[in-house]
């Protein structure tokens, strides 16, 4: 056990420093953990505000009547330039800091969303009703902050090279290929129930998203740090190693992106965020532990505190995405369901027409509750009007025909 508790040591090479002072190797370890956490924290909230830009470009495009497409317009590209930019930065963080202190930082990306939606929300509200409605996402801000911060200050001064040498003798490592058996079986079995099964539970289907997040995140890491390592001199795009990580990338972000896009048409995005955050931060810091060993020699201390953090970070996140409006799915007024005699399709064979009591919402922008009367339902005005005798019988009913007044 010793032997290999130090051979886990050696595969840990700290950056050249100019002193061998242990202080001053301990010192670059931190510089290096806040470089890659502040490119992580600035990607995610770049993300955040491209996303909303792009949202606030959807919108203004349907309520108007410009006849541009939404590419065709400055707003939409300039969320693309900086969504672009933003995902550089995350991808570039992997390079700099330990796996485990990155993946817990998309919870940043979750504040900015809850900041951002309350802002560009254009609705009246009174004092004691924005206290009631927002007073959750205030606090679940200030967990998430909370844990951040724990994060950063208790991360794992884990800094390896990510030389071809060092990547796979960790892939070839026995307890990396036993943490593989272990999660492939367990893919299979909620692959088979999720697809043979129809055990459509949004736990099962984030799992199988958390599984496959974990191995992108661990190939992020190699491919951006031999890319590093490339542009700092150091070649390393000559070893195979290097196009096998990058094609498990590609192949695990397409997967994953498709089974989040599956969850999405089934459940509240809400819900996804927070049960999905929990989920592939967990697994991915897992399996960052197990194969880049993230926490071999930190004390039992960090690794309390830097628990902590996850989970104060968790119930942060959770008490944001739980304050989020559920969207209710838009129902026609005039339909077939309202026809009397006619069961409805939505509530099992209750003859009620139900009612519109919901906003128009796109992500994190709301529009005002109170629609306007240019939108509110048309009536057709009817006359009742007698036909001959009372016995014979006639129309009962005639339209009134009316002309839209400009």
């Amino acid at each position: 056990m010793d032997q290999a508790h130090s051979a886990a040591l050696q595969l840990r090479q700290l950056p050249p420093t100019s002193s061998a002072d242990p202080r001053s190797q301990a010192s670059f370890s931190y510089k290096e953990n806040l470089i890659g956490a502040l490119l992580a924290i600035f990607g995610h909230l770049v993300v955040s505000i491209a996303l909303n830009l792009q949202k606030y470009c959807h919108i203004r495009l349907a309520g108007t009547k410009d006849p541009r497409a939404y590419f065709k317009t400055k707003t939409w590209w300039l969320g693309l330039f900086l969504m672009l930019l933003g995902e550089l930065g995350v991808f570039a963080s992997y390079a700099f800091a330990p796996l485990s202190l990155i993946v817990p930082l998309s919870a940043v990306s979750v504040i900015a969303s809850a900041i951002i939606g309350i802002i560009f929300i254009k609705e009246k509200w009174k004092p004691k009703d924005f206290l009631r409605r927002y007073v959750l996402s205030f606090i679940g801000c200030g967990l998430a902050i909370v844990g951040t911060y724990l994060l950063v200050t208790f991360a794992p001064n884990s800094h390896e090279k990510m030389t071809g040498e060092n990547i796979t003798r960790h892939l070839v490592s026995w307890p990396f290929l036993l943490y593989m058996l272990v999660e492939i079986i367990l893919f299979c079995l909620l692959l088979y129930f999720y697809k043979e099964k129809n055990v459509t539970n949004i736990v099962v289907i984030l799992l199988l998203v958390a599984l496959l997040g974990s191995m992108t995140v661990v190939t992020v890491k190699a491919v951006a740090g031999m890319l590093v390592l490339s542009i700092q001199g150091n070649l390393q795009l000559d070893y195979p190693i290097f196009y096998v990580m990058l094609v498990c990338m590609v192949a695990t972000a397409i997967y994953q992106a498709t089974f989040l896009s599956q969850a999405s048409q089934m459940y509240d995005s809400s819900l996804i965020a927070s049960v999905g955050y929990i989920l592939s931060t967990t697994i991915a810091i897992t399996a960052g532990a197990v194969f880049y060993l993230d926490f071999i020699g930190e004390d039992a201390l960090h690794i309390s505190m830097f628990a902590l953090g996850c989970l104060i970070a968790f119930l942060g996140v959770f008490l944001i995405t739980r304050n989020r409006k559920k969207a209710i799915p838009f129902e026609p007024y005039i339909s077939m369901d309202a026809m009397p005699g006619m069961q409805n399709m939505h509530d099992k064979g209750m003859v009620v027409q139900p009612d519109l009591k919901t906003s128009f919402s796109y992500g994190a922008l709301e529009s005002n509750d109170s629609i306007s009367e240019i939108y509110a339902p048309a009536t057709l005005p009817v006359m009742q009007e007698e036909h001959g005798s009372r016995g014979a019988p006639g129309a009962p009913y005639r339209v009134l025909e009316h002309t839209k007044k400009e």
